[in-house]
């Protein structure tokens, strides 16, 4: 009896220390964020949701901004490793660049999450939304919007691998309309750092080489969809002509209201920061990448290097549903329809 009674004495210390450990190892999870170009508007609300999720999972949160620079990026990495970063969520700037600071973190056993931008990376787990379905919706929108005619393709960044898979899905839908000589591509371009300012001057590039001879606009996110539209303003054709975009910011939803903007393909970053900073507690706290709820193996990216993902649902955001983007809480009904002549949207009446 005695033995017996000592033994679970025994257990239940080694199982209140156990409970005493993991709490301590929730209380002291660092989680480090680092952020390729934290100016452009999406990433605060990436920040936000993904602190939340934290603070919800008792973790602390440090980040860095590598400010549009790859080499800064792997400096940041180190620099967040070194303030004692037990788990890593990264926001690639140049998913090449960035191998040798996610093999130095996870050759010491602190997981990664590539942020949004696939990293090509064993042991990675990549959270992002369907970026090639991204794609898919954008082309579906402006060929609903313009059938035929000349179009021209304002790619991302040449280093991000999503400007690729959203170009994948983009080409997969109009390829048939191309084929058949409905559809001409007069032409793309990439835009370093996905900058409106890049995105404005190929676009005026392009209406310059092509004569305004140019009936509808693929751009591949909201930010650049600006720039875009502001090269046709100046040359009195937005409104006119189609333009597509990504990432739901404010003033695209508007020009959508506005007409100025055909689409943008709402990825509700509330959900990505939550599901990341989550997926960042699970791993901290001694999960693997397969206990990660919907993770899937991904192998889309150019060197088929398969990696555990998690791909999220996004919206096409059209005149005729901007209500849904509102009820959500994304975006005021105010904001959505800032300017906008009364009877030319429902919604804004």
């Amino acid at each position: 009896m005695k033995i017996a009674y000592k033994m679970a004495v025994g257990a239940a210390l080694l199982a209140s220390a156990s409970v005493m450990s993991f709490a301590a190892s929730a209380k002291d999870l660092t989680v480090g964020v680092s952020w390729s170009n934290f100016q452009e508007e999406r990433w605060k609300t990436d920040e936000k949701a993904i602190k939340e999720a934290l603070e919800k999972g008792g973790a602390k949160y440090i980040s860095a901004d590598a400010q549009g620079s790859p080499a800064k990026q792997l400096t940041d990495v180190e620099s967040l490793i070194a303030k004692g970063a037990n788990v890593l969520i990264v926001l690639a700037m140049d998913n090449e660049a960035i191998l040798p600071a996610v093999k130095k973190a996870t050759d010491e056993g602190i997981p990664v999450i590539a942020y949004d931008r696939l990293i090509e990376s064993p042991n990675v787990l990549y959270i992002t939304f369907d970026n090639v379905g991204v794609g898919r919706m954008m082309a579906k929108a402006i060929e609903g919007a313009k059938p035929e005619g000349n179009y021209v393709f304002i790619k991302g960044d040449k280093g991000d691998p999503n400007a690729d898979f959203l170009f994948s899905g983009i080409k997969e839908v109009l390829k048939s309309a191309m084929d058949g000589g409905k559809i001409k591509n007069v032409g793309e371009t990439y835009t370093d750092g996905w900058k409106p300012d890049n995105a404005q001057k190929n676009m005026e590039q392009l209406l310059t080489k092509n004569n305004n001879k140019v009936d509808a606009v693929v751009a591949e996110n909201d930010g650049m969809a600006g720039g875009v539209v502001a090269a046709l303003k100046a040359q009195g054709m937005a409104g006119v002509v189609p333009v597509s975009g990504q990432d739901g910011d404010h003033a695209a939803i508007n020009r959508v209201a506005l007409g100025t903007q055909t689409v943008s393909i709402w990825k509700d970053a509330r959900d990505l920061g939550h599901t990341a900073g989550a997926a960042a507690v699970a791993l901290g706290q001694g999960k693997k990448n397969k206990d990660i709820p919907d993770v899937h193996p991904f192998s889309g990216g150019p060197k088929k290097q398969t990696v555990d993902g998690v791909l999220l649902t996004p919206l096409a955001v059209t005149k005729d549903n901007l209500n849904v983007i509102v009820d959500k809480g994304w975006i005021t009904k105010a904001e959505v329809c800032n300017g906008v002549k009364p009877g030319s949207v429902k919604f804004c009446d």
